[in-house]
């Protein structure tokens, strides 16, 4: 359980840089980016890998960028399911997906070391 909030942190972190950094992604509360973090954790949890089995062809085809467009539709899944989150279209979802995998991925470094050195 602790793993999932700190990944939520991140995730969280990773919208909002993506809110600051990209127009077309924005965010009405802190309380709204919050409940997104946690929700895109859960779709990413529960509905992605369905979704990466489902299109690993496209994705083989694609040598792996089609994971991109995965991405930029879990956060376009979050965005229609939350009232408090607005990505407006395919290529702010693609760059809020950069941003945030790319924030996720150090967060899993700096995990990753923090666990070699306990």
């Amino acid at each position: 359980m602790a793993r999932f909030i700190v990944r939520a942190i991140f995730a969280a972190i990773g919208l909002w840089l993506s809110s600051m950094l990209v127009a077309g992604v924005a965010f009405t509360d802190m309380g709204s980016l919050i409940l997104a973090a946690v929700l895109l954790g859960v779709v990413n949890a529960i509905l992605r890998p369905v979704l990466f089995i489902v299109t690993l062809p496209l994705t083989l085809l694609t040598l792996g960028l089609f994971l991109l467009v995965l991405n930029a539709a879990m956060i376009g899944l979050v965005a229609v399911m939350l009232d408090g989150f607005m990505v407006a279209g395919l290529w702010p979802g693609l760059v809020a997906a950069v941003v945030t995998g790319v924030t996720s991925w150090i967060g899993h470094m700096i995990l990753r070391e923090d666990q070699k050195g306990a």
